[in-house]
């Protein structure tokens, strides 16, 4: 039977209740959901009343926290914590992490930290298989003094978690204070359902965890639906009565012997050639190289398909975002505009990235959409290298260049060298293409081939004239030839000695008008004027 002790009972009670072991741990273990096994267990305070029977924590914690009382009472868990292991690893029994409570009575009356190395030596217990949880509720006060406990705990090698995170009202004021190791998620934001404004809130801290380098445990998961939305997000690490409710220390020992183990791992692990972390300090070097020096960049989270776009810097929103902000940019989904077939190449290239550890580069084709510029089109050319994982979640840095002009005039240096070749193979000529705006020629196959033109002659035609192949005598006709086609004249048509053989071909040219009836381009040919028909234009 249970029946609540009164305050002065509690207070009469206490020390006896220690020399008679009424108080003890019972043990509530921690599972990674996605394996099964177990990765750590947490010892909690229990008092077992001759005559009140089993009282819990909250019927009596908050009393001897009122009477300083709970020193004692966690220092006595500690040690109990310590006994026990002590005599599993004596009967060779395989053990795990324990954690155990430090209130802020501990360390702001008390000298907590030396008395529990004090008694850990003792046991001769390894530092490895002991935790120590705060709540953030207990910086609240005090910060500078649990920076300093922190500190000196890390200092001894234990591990530091901060328990029932997210159900203060400074959770990310003190998660950035105090340099803990793992964190306990209060699971009591699934109260209404998995999903939801609550399912957006865990997310969100499971994904900053991650980025933290901290592992995260969901505490108080009693359904596999919960622990399956949790494992969703990333967090595996689960505690709570799904798996077991706190138990006996003799009932835990089965289950050490029966459950295999795993250790727990940091949800991200940073490539030692770049410190990821830093991206996030706006003062880093990093961060200052990032915003200014790189080139467009962005950094993306990939696992199993799924892509998200965690930061951009403002030369990528230029060369992709059609005058978006860097918050519209990744509030859009990076699949968006890539096809099937582009996000295949995309995705490949990633791939590769993680299984060769060195950079990786591809060409993809997106169609973009912004209320400011409408629809376009556009060619990225993506330079990715991973920069960190966690688990099957990978931390992708990538540059990109808009390539889109450079694909296009590609394209149209091909078309024409096509048409060109097909041409000069049907007859016996050499043809070219003039744009007027960029004053480039291109040259066929042929004209490239007998003439040892380039792809694209610039500033045409006065390189041809330099190298005499349209003789100096002839220039200024050549010349305004070109202008008379430039201010619109449709056809021209003429002798033109090429070489300095001074070998005669009859030149023709065809002006290509926009839509508004602008010239654009003139398509050139010169044929050979065989001696008998020279002869007789003379």
């Amino acid at each position: 039977m249970h029946k609540k002790m009164l305050s002065q009972e509690v207070v009469d009670g206490f020390h006896s209740a220690i020399s008679e072991q009424q108080i003890y741990p019972y043990y509530q273990p921690q599972i990674n959901h996605s394996t099964g096994r177990m990765v750590g267990a947490e010892a909690l305070m229990r008092w077992g009343h001759p005559e009140f029977g089993l009282q819990l924590p909250s019927d009596f914690i908050p009393i001897l926290e009122d009477y300083d009382l709970i020193y004692s009472a966690d220092i006595y868990i500690f040690e109990c914590v310590c006994r026990f292991l002590r005599k599993c690893l004596d009967d060779c029994i395989p053990v795990v992490p324990i954690s155990v409570n430090m209130s802020r009575y501990d360390i702001f009356r008390h000298e907590y930290v030396d008395e529990i190395e004090k008694i850990r030596k003792q046991y001769d217990i390894p530092v490895k298989f002991l935790r120590i949880e705060i709540t953030e509720s207990s910086a609240i006060g005090g910060m500078e003094l649990m920076i300093e406990v922190i500190g000196r705990l890390k200092a001894c090698g234990y591990v530091v978690e901060m328990d029932d995170f997210g159900s203060g009202y400074s959770s990310l004021n003190v998660l950035k204070n105090l340099d803990v190791d793992m964190i306990k998620l209060d699971i009591g934001f699934l109260d209404g359902g998995v999903g939801g404004r609550g399912g957006i809130i865990l997310s969100s801290v499971v994904q900053m965890a991650k980025w933290l380098g901290t592992p995260v445990i969901a505490e108080g998961v009693e359904t596999a639906e919960q622990a399956d939305y949790m494992k969703s997000l990333g967090c595996n690490y689960i505690q709570g009565f799904l798996y077991s409710k706190p138990i006996p220390e003799d009932e835990f020992r089965k289950m050490l012997l029966q459950t295999v183990h795993e250790p727990t791992v940091p949800p991200l692990t940073l490539i030692n050639a770049m410190n990821a972390g830093r991206f996030w300090n706006p003062d880093s070097m990093e961060t200052l190289i990032f915003s200014n020096f790189v080139g467009a960049a962005a950094l993306f989270s990939y696992e199993e398909g799924k892509v998200e776009l965690l930061r951009v810097n403002e030369k990528y929103t230029q060369e992709m975002a059609m005058n978006m902000s860097a918050q519209e940019v990744i509030g859009l989904n990076p699949r968006e505009g890539l096809n099937e077939d582009n996000w295949k190449i995309f995705e490949a290239t990633i791939k590769k990235a993680i299984a060769s550890g060195d950079e990786e580069s591809c060409e993809t084709w997106r169609d973009l959409y912004s209320k400011c510029c409408g629809d376009d089109r556009i060619c990225i050319r993506s330079n990715l290298r991973v920069i960190g994982f966690a688990g099957k979640q990978y931390l992708i840095y990538a540059m990109v260049q808009n390539i889109t002009a450079e694909k296009k005039n590609f394209r149209d240096v091909y078309d024409s060298d096509q048409r060109f070749r097909h041409a000069s193979e049907q007859i016996n000529v050499y043809a070219w293409e003039y744009t007027f705006a960029t004053k480039e020629m291109r040259p066929c196959f042929r004209c490239m081939r007998d003439l040892g033109l380039p792809a694209i002659v610039r500033n045409y035609p006065e390189p041809l004239i330099e190298s005499r192949i349209i003789p100096e005598d002839f220039a200024d006709m050549y010349r305004n030839w070109l202008r008379r086609l430039e201010e619109g004249e449709e056809h021209i048509e003429g002798v033109v000695p090429l070489t300095i053989g001074r070998i005669p071909f009859y030149f023709r040219y065809t002006t290509e008008f926009d839509e508004n009836g602008k010239p654009l381009k003139a398509y050139g040919s010169a044929t050979l004027i065989p001696e008998e028909e020279e002869a007789q234009k003379k």
